[in-house]
């Protein structure tokens, strides 16, 4: 039975789940040392944001097949190196999208409003009425710095509270954020006409300081900012400079750049500032959604079948990845193929979706291509996590493209590779009922399906061939079990391939290309 390590407090409906399928081992606040030390035992482990884990737990985690985390982001795992060692990563992409939007919403009126401290000054036996006048979030403009699920949820509220609103993100269309009510701007419109920000982003190298002391500068006087998304986004001595001179009006943030938050001049300010300890996933409801939906995704992994939210493979859907498995096993068989054929050194592949394949989601089809294609060379070392990568650090360069009008077959697949052998090309093709068929091998026309163990021939088109090969393999003891030709024109080149019982004996390759008559022969092991 597997085992996996919890090592942060989950909601137990998680560990109820993980219980189905392994032995489960909750060792909550782990020195990193013990749990370097410990990591090799298990095939799982299931954090939230307390545990790090690095490239020393992934590489001491020999057995380790995912990493799980029950929350949005994955900044506390070493997701390269997980990629490198072919361990899964998911996380809960959703699970606490509402609890974080309505915290985001509650700090930006807590901070307009002055609840918090009005709050406390009313238990200390005050009544200061005048002290804490506030002000409307009605007819102000929000800008929304990231408009994915959490920042979408909040420019849904936003505009229902009739605000205005600005969206910055680089990697939404138009059209999206006119469904949402926003006007899409570059960063600097955003930060010098918003009365209100809200940030949505992760932490990359991108965005670490993203609001700093020149950015603080270029904000409305009454300004405020609200960051429920990661620390570091926010430069928070900049931010305590800035709120001093009266640069920007006020401030909310719910993450630090350093957690638990040390000692801070932020704590000293009063009706500028509300702070509250990384609240946004702290709903019951989220704590048990991100628990069950993680723990689901580790089971399921577990058991082999796909994750739906991996970090560091392409996401698909179940029902997206129903839908394409007979391409993904179609694409990994004719990448192993035309590997063998194009020979080492491979520096290019071309992927060509033809007919309704080109309507498809390409990238898990590329990544399945490109474990076939280098399968032989890396064995169990490469999977759908780590292929594009170890292609990557080979120098293989991918190039896509799409042909909708090509209509031989509903959809085909078209794959040419570049090695020491020159360039090498096979397609195939799914019949009805997902069979799989070779339509192509270097542009000569054949209809083959895959097996196990191929041998196949160029040769001049000229009587005699077919026999002569059989011949050949009959008297090494080798078995037929179906034979299919192609050309291109009579009496020219053409290919044989040959569908075998065994693997060829050593050595009868380097017989079969003396033959009088072969161009060259391949075998090809599936």
């Amino acid at each position: 039975m597997p085992s996996i390590i919890v090592t942060d407090s989950i909601d137990p409906a998680g560990i109820e789940i993980l219980s189905q399928v392994a032995h489960v081992d909750v060792k909550l606040k782990l020195p990193p040392a013990e749990l370097v030390a410990a990591i090799s035992e298990y095939d799982a482990i299931m954090i939230r944001s307390g545990t790090q884990v690095t490239k020393e737990v992934i590489e001491a985690g020999k057995n380790l097949k995912i990493i799980g985390r029950a929350g949005v982001g994955v900044d506390n795992v070493d997701i390269p190196a997980a990629t490198r060692a072919g361990i899964v990563v998911v996380n809960s992409p959703e699970g606490n999208t509402i609890a974080a939007a309505e915290h985001a919403l509650a700090l930006m009126l807590s901070l307009s409003r002055h609840t918090p401290q009005a709050n406390a000054s009313l238990k200390a036996g005050k009544w200061e009425r005048k002290k804490f006048i506030g002000v409307e979030v009605y007819k102000k403009t929000l800008g929304v710095v990231g408009l994915g699920k959490i920042g979408s949820h909040i420019a849904q509220a936003a505009r229902a509270m009739g605000m205005k609103l600005l969206a910055y993100d680089p990697y939404l269309s138009n059209e999206r954020a006119q469904k949402l009510g926003a006007r899409l701007v570059d960063f600097d419109t955003l930060v010098t006409e918003s009365d209100f920000i809200t940030l949505h982003i992760p932490k990359t190298p991108e965005t670490v300081d993203l609001f700093n002391a020149e950015t603080f500068k270029k904000m409305k006087p009454a300004a405020r900012i609200i960051n429920c998304a990661r620390g570091g986004l926010i430069n928070e001595q900049d931010l305590y400079e800035a709120l001093v001179a009266g640069e920007i009006a006020g401030a909310a943030l719910d993450v630090y750049d350093a957690e638990p938050m040390p000692e801070s001049p932020l704590w000293s300010l009063d009706k500028e500032i509300v702070l509250t300890p990384h609240l946004g996933a702290s709903t019951e409801e989220a704590q048990a959604n991100v628990a069950i939906d993680v723990a689901e995704q580790i089971r399921d992994v577990l058991l082999g079948l796909p994750a739906r939210s991996a970090v560091n493979i392409p996401g698909l859907m179940p029902e997206a990845l129903q839908e394409l498995q007979p391409y993904l096993s179609m694409a990994e068989r004719l990448g192993c193929m035309v590997g063998q054929l194009a020979g080492d050194r491979i520096t290019q592949l071309d992927i060509r979706l033809q007919g309704d394949l080109a309507e498809k989601d390409g990238q898990p089809i590329i990544v399945a291509a490109l474990k076939g294609l280098l399968s032989l060379a890396l064995r169990e070392r490469v999977n759908y996590v780590n292929a594009s990568i170890e292609a990557k650090e080979r120098g293989i360069r991918v190039v896509e493209t799409r042909d909708a009008s090509a209509r031989d077959y509903s959809g085909s697949l078209h794959l040419t590779a570049y090695g020491n052998n020159g360039d090498r090309s096979i397609m195939g093709a799914l019949l009805e009922g997902s069979e799989m068929r070779i339509t192509s091998i270097d542009d000569y026309p054949i209809n083959v399906p895959p097996a196990d163990n191929m041998l196949m021939t160029l040769h001049r088109d000229m009587p005699g061939m077919i026999g002569k090969i059989g011949s050949l393999l009959g008297s090494y003891n080798v078995n037929i079990a179906s034979m299919h030709l192609g050309r291109k024109i009579v009496r020219g080149d053409a290919v044989m391939i040959l569908s075998l019982d065994d693997p060829l004996p050593e050595g009868l390759i380097e017989e079969i290309r003396k033959e009088a008559g072969i161009r060259d022969a391949y075998t090809i092991d599936l």
